[in-house]
């Protein structure tokens, strides 16, 4: 038997998350008799619960200022405006849209390095999940004379060091234009789709390794290192698109699949005073991915992340382009499992710098001197460093993001490089992100939790002291206040020998002498986390209206996600779905003999990793679970893509047994119970090609099912009425399969 003990002694909870040994706690929202509204999927889809953000800030070179991007819609005008940290008032506006005949609609900016300059996107076409193209404007300020950087929808311009040049890319080229005479000038030559591309990422760099940008300017503006991409042999994926015309046109592009050839990746230096590209010899490291580049402050030194196909060593190397392009290996990582890349490396002004290691066992803080010795570990605990923030020389004072308040919770702290003395910045437990000045004066907290909606302060960096409140969501507070809203439950859950963290939602006429259905929720991809307290998503309000029709929905975080050690995360290497799906059939079956618990009505749910968990524990525990929706599996980890997929598998030529025998295909046979199975025929990073796999072992094997496939969509289905569809399916099928203590599902 289960026995969930719950605190409503908000003391005991902070001294608990604290501690990091929090069990089993209940947030409160707000009393049932103000709760009188039910939630629909109208009120979920039409932006009821929509709550306010903070316009993206960018803090000015003086550290006392910063810019907001405003659009007004009434007179569809934009402006570039400027804000006084301290007092939140208007200093100045840099650029209104109604003064520049040439520009309807501005849809992003960026200051050049010296603020002289700003670069306006406009028109930008999304190409995949992080790129897109665009025609760019650059306005200079003090000329308040407006430029366009081509005639062409480019990607990825950049300034150099005194914006005095552009570069960007082009169908597969880099080209620099001169921001003085006009002049743009085209570096390489050899780009042509699906084959070769320079200076922008391919798609599974893109998607994996976070980047698209594949080129950097040196300090000084006179070099620029690119990374050059050959896909000749990769091999291509089709999608039909269907669109509105009497045929469909066919989407082709190169996406390697476990085992497959990836694009081969060079390295290039492009001199602007000789005109002239130099390769940089690779060979003596772990060259097969280039998932990094980065100037130091020095002109004249490059530093480079190389990485092995395994992704389990990655060698940190100097390019030094005044000595004939001559690598030294500066840092080396290795992990029995994988390293995994982030943008953590911050070199100093003396070219000291700053790196993240999970080496100890969680991930924490490193500093190295420019030779790459002398190491010195900066933070240390049985927690983790979620973000790192960067540091101020003037003050010596390295800033950070971390779950020293418990695996659910972030906070923003502060150490001290030479004491390593430690500074805890933000005192509300939950979920804590900053946003520093430049000079690292003042810090903007958005702060949010399980009860509380993003709230925004000023705060001060040195101290944390609140200065002033810049932006809060009492609206949404007051407004959920009419709803029926139950309070996460947050938990600890002892599973196959850990305590995993758990939220439970019930109705506000809970009665534990009635049975409810169960239904349960998760992603539980490697490093990842659902259970944390911060405020509510699209998924917790149709979660909140299922229970409000009688059903306990329940979510735990398994053993393979992240922000508790290394160890807990890594367990799952060559075996993606093994341990993640024992963990959520246990979770099931102990919940399942909990007395107001049908253990004959039990569903799971996901989407993506999430779709492939629900469709393993379906066919794996038909005896446990009665129903189950997948949206957008991977079916086989044999269609998904090499970055990924190898990080966690290796190949399915030395891994084929983690691959089949962790597949739902391979278990399509043992399916009993309801299935609803749901995919975009126009997903380009989980392919259709996963549904209809399955779907096809299923049929042969006798199975009965449900699916929907929507036309032309990608992976976050969503356009139009799409989403409001979608979520009346998964409704409708969840009532007819689990039902619940009151059957009135609103649609």
């Amino acid at each position: 038997m289960c026995k969930l003990e719950l605190s409503k002694n908000n003391n005991k909870l902070n001294r608990l998350f604290s501690k990091g040994i929090w069990l089993s706690i209940l947030i409160t929202m707000s009393t049932l008799s103000a709760q009188e509204k039910s939630i629909s999927l109208d009120d979920i889809n039409g932006g009821t619960f929509r709550p306010e953000y903070l316009s993206a800030l960018r803090s000015m070179n003086n550290g006392k200022e910063y810019s907001i991007y405003n659009y007004d819609r009434k007179s569809k005008t934009s402006t570039i405006d400027v804000y006084d940290y301290k007092t939140g008032e208007k200093v100045k506006t840099l650029l209104n849209s109604t003064d520049i005949e040439e520009i309807d609609y501005i849809i992003s900016y960026q200051f050049s390095d010296d603020e002289t300059k700003l670069l306006l996107a406009t028109k930008l076409k999304q190409i995949y999940r992080r790129s897109s193209v665009g025609i760019y404007y650059v306005y200079d300020l003090k000329l308040k004379k407006l430029t366009l950087v081509s005639d062409n929808q480019i990607q990825e311009p950049t300034f150099n060091g005194d914006s005095s040049k552009l570069a960007y890319g082009f169908n597969n080229n880099l080209y620099v234009k001169d921001l003085m005479s006009g002049e743009t000038k085209q570096l390489t030559s050899d780009g042509q789709i699906n084959r070769i591309i320079n200076g922008i990422t391919d798609w599974v760099y893109e998607e994996e390794f976070s980047v698209v940008r594949a080129f950097d300017w040196n300090i000084s503006g006179d070099k620029i290192a690119f990374i050059r991409f050959d896909e000749t042999e990769v091999p291509e994926f089709s999608m039909d698109i269907m669109g509105n015309e009497l045929y469909p046109t066919q989407q082709v592009f190169k996406y390697p699949k476990a085992g497959e050839k990836n694009a081969e990746v060079s390295l290039h230096i492009y001199d602007l005073e000789t005109n002239h590209t130099t390769q940089v010899d690779l060979f003596s490291f772990n060259n097969y991915y280039i998932p990094r580049i980065k100037w130091t402050k020095d002109k004249s030194l490059l530093s480079v992340q190389l990485l092995n196909r395994h992704q389990n060593e990655l060698d940190l190397i100097l390019v030094d382009v005044s000595n004939n392009n001559s690598t030294s290996l500066l840092h080396q990582e290795k992990d029995d499992a994988y390293v995994a890349i982030d943008d953590d490396l911050t070199f100093l002004d003396n070219n000291n710098f700053i790196w993240t290691s999970e080496k100890s066992g969680w991930n924490h803080i490193y500093l190295y001197d420019k030779n790459g010795k002398n190491e010195q570990q900066i933070t240390s605990g049985l927690w983790e460093v979620t973000s790192y923030y960067g540091y101020d020389n003037n003050t010596g004072l390295l800033f950070y993001n971390s779950t020293q308040n418990g695996s659910i919770n972030r906070d923003v702290y502060s150490v001290s490089l030479k004491e390593k003395k430690v500074k805890r910045l933000t005192h509300k437990t939950g979920s804590n992100n900053a946003s520093f000045s430049t000079d690292f004066s003042y810090f903007i907290n958005t702060y949010s939790s399980a009860t509380i909606p993003y709230t925004y302060t000023l705060n001060e960096s040195k101290n944390g002291k609140v200065i002033r409140e810049i932006m809060n969501n009492d609206v949404l507070v007051n407004k959920l206040k009419e709803y029926k809203i139950s309070p996460k439950e947050y938990s600890t859950l002892s599973i196959n020998g850990n305590q995993l963290n758990m939220y439970t939602l019930k109705p506000l006429d809970f009665d534990e002498t009635k049975e409810y259905p169960l239904f349960m929720y998760q992603y539980s991809g490697p490093g990842s986390q659902s259970v944390s307290n911060q405020w509510i998503g699209g998924n917790d309000y149709w979660h909140q209206m299922l229970v409000q029709d009688g059903m306990i929905v329940v979510c735990v975080d398994g053993r393979g996600t992240g922000f508790k050690g290394r160890d807990f995360k890594k367990i799952t290497q060559l075996e993606l779905g093994k341990y993640e799906v024992e963990d959520q059939i246990a979770v099931a079956k102990k919940l399942g003999e909990l007395p107001y618990i049908d253990s004959s009505r039990i569903g799971i749910w996901g989407w993506s990793y999430g779709g492939f968990m629900s469709s393993n524990c379906l066919f794996q525990a038909s005896d446990i679970f009665s129903m189950a929706i997948a949206v957008a599996p991977v079916s086989s980890w044999r269609f998904y893509d090499t970055i990924y997929t190898e990080r966690y598998m290796h190949t399915p030529q030395e891994n084929p047994s983690g691959y089949d025998n962790n597949s739902p295909i391979t278990y399509a046979d043992k399916m009993e119970g309801d299935f609803l199975l749901i995919h975009g025929a126009a997903d380009d990073n989980v392919h259709l090609q996963n549904t209809l796999r399955l779907s096809e072992a299923l049929i042969q094997e006798g199975k009965d099912f449900e699916w929907a496939i929507y036309p032309d969509k990608n992976h976050s289905i969503y356009g139009g009425r799409t989403r409001s569809h979608l979520y009346k399916k998964m409704t409708n099928f969840i009532k007819e399969s689990l039902g619940g203590s009151n059957t009135n599902f609103r649609n």
